[in-house]
């Protein structure tokens, strides 16, 4: 058989036979192949008689004609792909060769520099100062800046700012002005996301990108102009004044807020010159600069809460590509003011790698996701019949609601109430513009109208657990740390299994990708909780909860990028314009070292390593063994909660306990999921559950009885495992110390790793003075000779100092020695009676 192409008309050759179709059979065959590309053999008999213009056409013509047709398609769409994937290597091969350009130069520039230097430092002695070298360079400059144009809130002066801005960023973005290094774990190539460099020795921190998107110059400029559209932390740009320059270009004045990642630090707001022109080779740019008193410019008064930051000059430089598209060129130079937070946030604020990771990266990947999705027909939807930009304005929505939880601010009604240095925060919010929509009636009958909202929050500091470990074993084992009888939100089961194929519906878990890329992935899923133990005459409770939940930054090989675990209860009915009130957990690393690769699974065994002394324990901590990690991170919570106004101290009490149960068990499952090859040179460092913990349990019991005559625990066993067991859940701090010079923790139980907010694996690394301040080391110093001659002594109450900063009061103490079989001392173990954050 032979097929035969003319003049747009596709024909057949069968047994000699030339059939030729018609252009009214062509266009009637095409809308056909629209609606089914692939019909079935008694598909293709119904087409036959619906259509008369088909009737004198055989089935097996009609067949032999769709093979065809889906054949050329094919190959329409490969040979698309094909000429898509030349034009990105051959705009990475120009990024390539400019990137090696620059290279050069800077090599040239530092072989010069070396070479002067050389030349001008004969001797190694230090020169006496030479004032009349010093007046030539002062005179110079003097003599420059009497040149330069008036730099004041004048048209004039804001384009001098203006102009000086472009030419500082185009130096960093093509120039040699910033020494920029690969970031670590990026790789060019046709795949990845783009070439990121991160800035080496300079004034704050920088990152740089390049990348080609497949949008035109303006569309590319409206998009990272858009800054709260990309940038999940950008709480508002607001445009204050426009200005346009002769020269087409526009100057704008911005102020904008970031929101705090934490609760444990401020916020931060810039005061902005943005430039926008066109350069002579056509090129698009929009650079940006703080302003400053210094500049002589328009000033921004200081707003409370926030601390100001400075963005150096930045921006985008945007080149048209052949064949269409872009190459962008992103700078982002800030400095954050890392002395306004906490010692241990100060990595978040000064490294230029997690800029890289939070705003450059991110600009990137909004530009490609747009692309993606312009690229897909307008009939492309997901199982939920949403459109990608839908399900990308649903995960914004989320993840800004649970900033404003985080943050908290005033101006949006929230105010704290009871103790804001309380170990979990709450808030309240009764503002209209809050309740505004926030109609909690689902059909289903879920919660009665709320007039309050109220966030329950909290941060810890998590040590030796990767981040997206962690996130991963919270989203598959809810049971774990979900209270059921306590959060009216919650149900008491998670149906959680493989994803399910049919869409569509709510029964079991839909996962629905939004963006997936080399360094980041985020997808949305659906989770259907069941209720359980509810009377039908229950209205307040439901059956049934539907959560949408939002995951992203689960990929372990991503180092440095956040996790989270953002959801909120929906109706069945799931509108786009539906009411959310987010919870969940985010989780920040600190450190920038590198974990190793672990298996897939390495979370799904884990739920049984979690009760003291189960065999599990100690398996998951020795099968883990080979993928230790030092890094720390900080974790935040927070959970809203729509209530009655009348029941809100209620509420608040509960939402404060269910959020200490959460820190809790997100303290036991980062205690499986620590590393057990500890150091031996601190005492006693082994997982509970091993024998040598329960011993050290029974030693702690049996020296207490024999100081003080009475027993530690109120239901003694002879069980080692039991005494561990209740030595565990005791109620108060009890702390172990080395006995050394300078005493270092070697065990807690979970009351007083509560207190210290850490872990058993990071005991090590806290001393027994630092956790008391002046007057509690006065005290120690007094009493400890005495605890050290007669075996026992008492602290009178007083304030100690958690791992986070935070002062933690407490009643009393005592202290004791403990004895080992050989009634030699061991260790020293505390007792912190009745204690609470201040």
């Amino acid at each position: 058989m032979e097929m035969s192409y003319k003049d747009g008309k596709m024909g057949c050759m069968d047994n000699g036979k030339y059939v030729r179709y018609t252009p009214e059979q062509v266009e009637a065959l095409e809308r056909l192949y629209h609606d089914c590309p692939k019909p079935s053999s008694i598909r293709r008999q119904q087409l036959i008689r619906e259509c008369p213009i088909l009737s004198n056409i055989e089935p097996k013509q009609i067949k032999v004609w769709f093979q065809n047709r889906r054949c050329r398609e094919k190959q329409r769409k490969e040979a698309s792909r094909l000429q898509a994937v030349n034009r990105k290597l051959t705009a990475m091969n120009k990024l390539l060769m400019e990137e090696n350009d620059r290279l050069q130069k800077q090599v040239s520039q530092l072989v010069h520099e070396n070479s002067y230097f050389r030349q001008h430092t004969p001797n190694p002695s230090l020169p006496a100062k030479d004032t009349s070298c010093e007046s030539v360079v002062t005179g110079g400059q003097h003599q420059l800046a009497s040149h330069n144009p008036p730099r004041d809130a004048s048209p004039a002066g804001l384009l001098s700012i203006a102009e000086e801005t472009l030419a500082e960023f185009l130096s960093k973005a093509t120039g040699t002005a910033v020494e920029w290094v690969q970031m670590p774990g990026m790789k060019p190539g046709p795949d990845s996301i783009g070439i990121i460099a991160i800035s080496h020795g300079c004034a704050g921190v920088a990152a740089r990108a390049c990348g080609l998107v497949g949008l035109e110059p303006t569309r590319v400029a409206e998009i990272v102009k858009d800054r709260p559209s990309w940038l999940r932390e950008c709480r508002a740009v607001d445009v204050m004044n426009v200005l346009p320059t002769a020269n087409g270009g526009t100057i704008e004045l911005l102020y904008m807020q970031l929101y705090a990642p934490t609760t444990l630090a401020p916020p931060r707001d810039f005061w902005l010159l943005r430039y926008t022109s066109v350069l002579e080779d056509g090129s698009l740019v929009v650079c940006e600069r703080s302003l400053k008193s210094t500049q002589n410019g328009p000033s921004m008064p200081p707003v409370q809460h926030f601390v100001r930051a400075e963005m150096l000059p930045s921006g985008y430089l945007i080149r048209p590509c052949d064949g269409g598209g872009s190459i962008i060129h992103i700078v982002d130079h800030m400095d954050l003011e890392a002395c306004s937070v906490p010692e241990v946030l100060r990595p978040l604020y000064e490294s230029p790698k997690v800029l890289a990771q939070k705003t450059t990266m991110a600009a990137l990947r909004q530009l490609k996701q747009i692309t993606q999705e312009s690229s897909q027909t307008n009939s492309s939807v997901n199982g939920w019949g949403r459109r990608p930009a839908a399900l990308r304005a649903l995960s914004q929505r989320l993840s800004r609601g649970f900033n404003e939880a985080v943050n908290g601010f005033t101006d949006e009604g929230w105010s704290v109430i009871g103790d804001s240095m309380d170990d979990v925060i709450i808030t309240v919010n009764s503002s209209p513009d809050k309740l505004m929509g926030l109609n909690l009636t689902f059909s289903n009958g879920f919660a009665p109208v709320s007039n309050v909202v109220l966030c329950a929050k909290a941060s810890m500091l998590l040590q030796n657990v990767p981040p997206a470990i962690l996130l991963r074993f919270l989203r598959e084992h809810r049971s774990e740390w979900a209270d059921n009888n306590i959060d009216a939100y919650l149900a008491a089961a998670v149906k959680v299994g493989p994803c399910s194929a049919r869409v569509g519906g709510f029964g079991g878990q839909v996962i629905l990708p939004l963006a997936h890329t080399v360094e980041h992935e985020e997808f949305m899923e659906v989770i259907k909780l069941e209720g359980l133990g509810h009377s039908p005459e229950d209205a307040i409770v439901p059956k049934d909860i539907f959560l949408l939940q939002l995951c992203s930054g689960m990929d372990e090989n991503a180092v440095g990028t956040c996790a989270e675990l953002i959801f909120a209860p929906i109706d069945a009915s799931f509108a786009d314009d539906a009411p959310l009130l987010p919870s969940g957990f985010r989780i920040i690393p600190l450190d920038s070292t590198k974990q190793e690769v672990s298996s897939p699974n390495r979370t799904l065994d884990l739920a049984s390593a979690l009760e003291i002394g189960s065999a599990g324990t100690a398996k998951a901590s020795t099968d883990q063994s080979g993928n230790s990690t030092c890094a720390r991170s900080v974790m935040t919570i927070a959970f809203e909660f729509g209530v009655e106004s009348h029941i809100q101290e209620h509420v608040a009490s509960m939402a404060r306990q269910y959020v200490r149960g959460i820190i809790s068990s997100v303290q036991r499952v980062a205690l499986a999921l620590s590393p057990s090859h500890i150091s031996s040179q601190v005492g006693l460092r082994t997982p509970l559950g091993t024998p040598e913990a329960q011993t050290l349990a029974r030693w702690i019991c049996q020296s207490y009885r024999s100081y003080m005559g009475v027993e530690l625990l109120k239901s003694n066993s002879d069980g080692n495992e039991s005494i561990l067991k209740n030595l565990w859940h005791y109620t108060d701090a009890i702390i172990c110390c080395s006995m050394k010079a300078m005493p270092v923790f070697t065990f807690a139980n979970q009351a007083g790793l509560d207190m210290l907010e850490t872990t058993l694996v990071s005991l090590q690394d806290i001393s027994l003075e630092k956790i008391f301040d002046d007057n509690g080391r006065k005290i120690l110093c007094s009493e400890f000779p005495q605890i050290m001659q007669q075996g026992f002594g008492s602290l009178q109450g007083g304030i100690c100092i958690s791992s986070m900063g935070r002062p933690v009061s407490y009643e009393r103490a005592v202290a004791w020695k403990v004895l080992n079989e050989e009634e030699n001392a061991h260790c020293i173990c505390f007792v912190f009676i009745n204690w609470s954050f201040v």
